[in-house]
């Protein structure tokens, strides 16, 4: 903005020394000026209440260059009105450097309310910071169609928690505002064949708005030695996607995930002849831990969030409270196992059931395990979906919401797949048990 009123400032001395008026395009100089300052005011708009005293002055300014136009054959009063727009020009200049404060802007931009746990520390950490303007701008995503077309567009911007403020996808104008920084959790821009965030919030098209973008991914992986290349190819996938391409910075659980990703990037890259220099790589990747495990670590346990029909399900009869285990089904072992997996489901809640006198199973199926089914392997949908409402007549717990720490804190035991959420539950310190498909 200061560049911008700087060539108004040296256009008005051009003025002031009759050159412009003897012109043939003097008018239409004058008309460029007017837009200048009215792209400014348009910019000091979005600030709200801190750019209106800002706006004023620039209607001013406009309204002043009108008269001036009028005037620009009598020398008496061209010369009062160029003496005047520079008095203002100069009140302009004294008001933006003084009376507006430049505050570093910050955008997240989840997508799934269950995945906001992996941004919400940093979040929290930037709201309190008085240099620091914070937007939580929730994103759109769809479902994919088995051909790859956009299937159904959800939304999910009112799931959140009540003490986080959402700012409304459509009011935030990316391109108009560009943000100093932007936090994603989603890597995947088109290479995801089950869902995808909206186009325009692919990272590609993000970095040609923001000056810096952060990428922080949505889940947590089991702890893998640098050395551990068997492990290591199950989950090198996550190492080299649009989210990491395209960002400034990525932050990943520990200085071992970090080495790895800097290892399996620069492979994917000479595989895919693609240069990179491998300083920019470790420069771009930190190793400094995850937010997801700072949200479990700082959630009570609580039963004031469990809904009614949770607790008449957890509590004894007589008194007291049964022991929950936490059962998470994820999406690897669906894909692996097929129907095999929804057969150990079965028993498994078959099981629980005999024993729902003293143990309530808890089921947490992973936010895109639905998705996944309809997208890839649509031949086992009705089976699933059969699976699941007999499973909620019987008097399981659901738990199909945004808030995956409750399911964490308040539970005694984990059950379950070898997925993201097992680390998390480690960090409790609480038993984890990993569920074996083909054993009964």
């Amino acid at each position: 903005m200061l560049e911008m009123l700087s060539t108004l400032e040296n256009i008005n001395v051009s003025v002031e020394a009759g050159e412009i008026g003897q012109l043939a395009d003097g008018t239409e100089i004058l008309a460029q000026c007017q837009s200048t300052a009215i792209a400014m005011g348009n910019d000091l708009e979005l600030r709200g209440k801190k750019g209106a005293h800002f706006v004023y002055m620039l209607e001013e300014y406009c309204e002043n260059v009108y008269q001036l136009s009028l005037f620009m054959n009598d020398k008496r009063e061209y010369k009062r009105w160029t003496d005047k727009i520079r008095d203002q020009l100069s009140e302009v200049r004294d008001a933006i450097l003084y009376g507006l404060e430049d505050k570093t802007e910050i955008v997240f931009l989840p997508y799934k309310a269950s995945m906001w746990d992996s941004l919400e520390s940093v979040w929290l950490a930037a709201k309190d910071d008085e240099n620091i303007e914070a937007y939580v701008v929730p994103i759109p995503y769809f479902d994919k169609n088995p051909d790859g077309s956009f299937g159904r567009m959800y939304y999910e911007g009112d799931e959140y928690p009540e003490y986080v403020p959402i700012v409304p996808w459509e009011e935030y104008d990316m391109k108009a505002r560009r943000p100093d920084m932007v936090f994603i959790h989603n890597p995947y821009d088109n290479w995801n064949s089950v869902t995808s965030v909206h186009p325009y919030y692919y990272a590609g098209n993000l970095k040609t708005y923001v000056e810096k973008l952060i990428y922080i991914p949505y889940f947590v992986l089991g702890e893998i030695k640098p050395d551990n290349q068997e492990a290591i190819d199950k989950i090198k996938h996550f190492c080299f996607l649009p989210g990491i391409l395209y960002a400034d910075t990525v932050i990943v659980q520990s200085e071992s995930m970090r080495q790895i990703y800097i290892e399996e990037y620069m492979e994917a890259s000479r595989k895919n002849g693609i240069f990179t220099d491998r300083k920019l790589i470790e420069d771009k990747i930190l190793g400094t831990g995850s937010p997801k495990f700072d949200k479990v670590l700082q959630t009570g346990k609580t039963q004031e969030s469990i809904p009614e029909r949770w607790m008449e399900i957890i509590q004894k009869p007589g008194g007291g409270r049964k022991k929950i285990i936490l059962y998470n089904t994820g999406i690897s072992a669906l894909l692996d196992y097929g129907e095999n997996m929804l057969n150990k489901m079965e028993k498994v809640f078959q099981i629980f059931k005999k024993h729902q006198e003293e143990l309530v199973l808890w089921w947490r199926p992973h936010p895109l395990l639905s998705d996944t089914i309809r997208a890839m392997r649509p031949w086992l949908w009705d089976k699933y979906n059969q699976l699941t409402e007999t499973y909620r007549t019987e008097g399981g717990i659901y738990d199909d919401t945004p808030d995956v720490d409750r399911a964490i804190v308040v539970s005694d035991a984990y059950y379950g797949d070898n997925s993201s959420l097992v680390q998390l539950y480690q960090a409790t310190k609480k038993p984890v048990l990993i569920q074996k498909i083909d054993t009964t």
